[in-house]
Parts: C-alpha cells; structure tokens; sequence
C-alpha cells in the first residue's frame, strides 16, 4: 500500500516566527513534508512559484498574505486549496501559545496524530 506524502507549505510575512514555526513543529509529523516561505523582500525564505506548485495546501497567517500570493501567483493556485489561519504577528518563533493556536486552527483542516 503507497502512503500518500501531503506537502504543507506555511506562509507568514517574513518567515522568521508564525510560518518557521509552523514548519518546525508539522515537519515532525511523517505523513507530510512541510515547507514555509514569506511574502516580504526581507524574507527568510520568499516565496516563489516552484513552492506554490509543490504545495498540496497553502496556509497563509492573515488575509493580506493570501492577497499578495493571489494576485503575484494567480495560475499557479488555480489548482490549490488555500488556507487562511487568522494568526496575528504577535508571536516570536516556537511561542507555546502559537504552537497551540497553530495545532487548533491546522487541525481542522489536516489530521495531526497525538
């Protein structure tokens, strides 16, 4: 029996705390390969086309996140499910109460295993 890999891919403004955080805390998880990116110049890692198309599902942290990849990435999420978690940027990188409003608002929408 193949076991399907779902790729996660995580996008914040500057990829340092919300979405990093995201990926470190999903990659531990075997059935899924996760990614994270930002959409500001000044980010850790920006995102690009190629991420987006590698993607299963895009979790953006706030709204204009997922307007600024709708309106630079438009063809290549025509196919993709997009994700909206509604987390501030009020957190710094691996932030306990980040890391459960991470937990609670992705697992409505992937299965995390206990």
């Amino acid at each position: 029996m193949k076991v399907t890999i779902i790729k996660l891919l995580f996008i914040c403004s500057r990829n340092k705390w919300r979405s990093l955080t995201a990926e470190t805390i999903f990659k531990q998880i075997t059935s899924y390969q996760v990614r994270s990116a930002g959409t500001e110049e000044n980010a850790r890692i920006k995102i690009t086309a190629g991420l987006i198309g590698w993607a299963d599902i895009v979790f953006v942290m706030e709204k204009k996140h997922e307007r600024r990849i709708q309106q630079k990435y438009r063809e290549e999420l025509k196919s993709k499910k997009i994700i909206r978690l509604d987390i501030e940027d009020e957190y710094e990188y691996m932030n306990e109460e980040l890391i459960e409003l991470l937990k609670n608002r992705v697992s409505e929408y992937i299965e995390i295993p206990d």
